[in-house]
């Protein structure tokens, strides 16, 4: 038997402060160790999701009752369940580059800068998008991507996103890390 077993840990629910603070704390109190996690606030709600290490005994029913007993999740979607997939990131999760993208509303967005990005074997390893109103009640959004790409292939990529993103009529910015 194993002696350690990974689990994905994914919980939706109602923004408020201490969420991080009592998921981290419970989870540390019952022996998790996390690998990769990311929280976003979305909307009025969040997303939380980790990647864990725990003992073989570990029973992930009693792990989300457990969280689900936290005054903080209450009414939050909880699942845990078994992570088949090696915690350790690859070379193509290496982050090498950020491509933020800003401008009005552009349906398709995401869709065709992804494109972009696939037809030149860039890994999206992050991507966020915001939405925010301006006092004149204009919408202004902003992508960000952050990205993995091959030094041979980043010049290219980069002049097929500055045209994509001028075709769209919205403003680029390509930075390496």
């Amino acid at each position: 038997m194993a002696e350690t077993e990974n689990f994905l840990i994914s919980i939706v629910g109602r923004d408020r402060v201490g969420v991080i603070s009592d998921v981290t704390g419970y989870l540390f109190d019952i022996g998790a160790n996390l690998a990769d996690s990311s929280y976003a606030v979305l909307g009025e709600g969040f997303e939380f999701s980790a990647v864990a290490t725990f003992p073989p005994a570990f029973d992930p029913g009693e792990g989300q009752a457990g969280l689900a007993a936290l005054d903080s999740l209450n009414g939050a979607r909880i699942t845990i369940e078994p992570f088949d997939f090696e915690p350790t990131r690859g070379e193509t999760a290496r982050i090498t580059h950020t491509v933020e993208i800003t401008g009005g509303d552009r349906p398709g967005l995401v869709a065709r800068i992804s494109e972009v990005l696939g037809d030149y074997d860039a890994n999206i390893v992050r991507m966020s998008s915001k939405r925010a109103v301006s006092a004149d009640g204009v919408a202004h959004y902003r992508t960000r991507f952050a990205i993995y790409v091959a030094e041979d292939r980043e010049e290219m990529m980069s002049s097929a996103l500055f045209n994509t993103a001028g075709s769209m009529r919205l403003d680029l910015i390509v930075e390496p890390v």
